[in-house]
């Protein structure tokens, strides 16, 4: 059995070049021995589990939709809302939610305080992303590429 103390992991942080997008998050399955970018299913791990940490008025991603990959949160504390293909719904701790491939989403955190999710996602080899509002494609080949007819930055015409 692996084992790990959710309170033990580091926290990484990012931000996009403006600070638009930020986040933090502490990766639970790499923690237990999940090799995210090996093929090998024994190593990569059927889902990953991250614990998701949004700011005060702050989105950690733009909104965006994948091709294969499912992605289940639940809200452990604090509030927001979600952007999603039907409009926005408002969210809080207990609430949990799914993404089918093909579903475009965006959580933001509209409030005054951080709010903690659980992510688990299926991360399947090969997953492409779609960003609506930029109309860009992410390719993961094997570094992250984002395609209109060139070659672009995760960024590009979301700031």
């Amino acid at each position: 059995m692996l084992k790990v103390n959710t309170a033990r992991i580091a926290e990484f942080t990012w931000s996009s070049p403006k600070g638009k997008f930020v986040g933090a998050g502490k990766e639970i399955s790499e923690e237990l021995g999940r090799k995210p970018e090996s093929t090998d299913l024994n190593e990569r791990h059927p889902f990953d589990v991250e614990i998701l940490r949004i700011p005060p008025g702050k989105a950690p991603y733009s909104y965006h939709s994948h091709s294969a990959q499912w992605e289940f949160y639940h809200v452990i504390s604090g509030s927001g809302v979600v952007r999603h293909k039907d409009g926005t719904t408002t969210i809080e701790a207990g609430d949990a939610f799914i993404f089918k491939p093909g579903e475009p989403h965006q959580i933001t955190n509209d409030t005054t305080q951080d709010m903690i999710l659980y992510v688990v996602a299926d991360n399947p080899i090969g997953d492409t992303y779609y960003q609506p509002d930029s109309n860009k494609w992410g390719v993961p080949i094997p570094e992250r590429r984002l395609v209109r007819s060139d070659a672009l930055d995760y960024f590009d015409g979301e700031e």
